[in-house]
């Protein structure tokens, strides 16, 4: 099984640690792609910094973060679970997993990004700024960048397991499944009779439901066992014509 994991939008950023070195991250085929978007941001982030700002989508006030994309080559790195924050990764917990689950997460989880194509949690990266929906001078968009590498590498990682997709809707533009078995999540707030998707629910239970597979050591091969572990594990799901609905009433 391999889940895909959106990236969050806030990263925490090393105070101490060696600086990038892209041949130690997993996924190596990544990298002739992953040379060339971190060359396009940081000479981007090099020159003016509101020209850089406006072509990132980040507001003026919001400057640190170019020049923090500027030292991406120097400045220290740690593993990439620590990297990504936010409500997702907040009840993900992997710091707090058991070490058998710790292992499991290094084996089945892969986050997506915007500047390396994907990531195992183990990978050691800095904090950077790139949406994925950013066009890059001299390269152009993230995401039709990495649609022109990640099928091969996603394909071949997956093997005959199962891939848990649950990027949001930026990222799902990287690459869609193609010649894998695949099923989505989709988590549904119900409340007075009416199902709605609410992102913070959206995010929360996602990141409980991945703690939950890799605590109870699940690896289920098809949709529907998916589905039946879910449930087993306490969830109300759904199947709809490839996506399962995870339905929640509470946080």
């Amino acid at each position: 099984m391999l889940i895909l994991l959106p990236p969050s939008e806030g990263k925490a950023a090393a105070r101490r640690g060696k600086p990038l070195v892209l041949a130690d991250l997993d996924f190596p085929a990544l990298n002739p792609a992953r040379e060339r978007v971190l060359d396009a941001l940081v000479d981007l982030c090099e020159g003016d910094p509101e020209v850089a700002a406006k072509t990132l989508g980040i507001g003026t006030t919001q400057l640190d973060l170019v020049a923090l994309n500027r030292t991406l080559r120097t400045a220290p790195t740690q593993r990439a679970d620590r990297v990504y924050t936010g409500v997702l990764y907040d009840a993900l917990g992997v710091p707090t997993l058991s070490p058998a689950a710790k292992r499991r997460a290094t084996a089945r989880l892969a986050v997506t990004s915007s500047l390396f194509g994907l990531v195992r949690p183990s990978d050691r990266i800095p904090a950077y700024r790139l949406s994925g929906d950013a066009s890059l001078p001299g390269l152009g968009g993230v995401a039709a960048t990495w649609r022109e590498h990640l099928g091969p590498v996603v394909t071949d990682a997956v093997g005959g397991g199962l891939l848990v997709d649950l990027r949001s809707g930026t990222y799902v533009g990287f690459w869609r499944p193609a010649g894998v078995r695949s099923t989505s999540v989709r988590v549904l707030h119900e409340h007075q009779g009416t199902r709605k998707v609410v992102s913070h629910f959206n995010k929360a239970t996602k990141g409980r439901i991945v703690r939950a597979l890799l605590e109870a050591g699940a690896d289920p091969r098809t949709p529907a066992k998916l589905a039946e572990t879910l449930r087993d594990l306490g969830w109300v799901v759904e199947e709809d014509r490839g996506c399962l609905d995870v339905v929640v009433s509470e946080l």
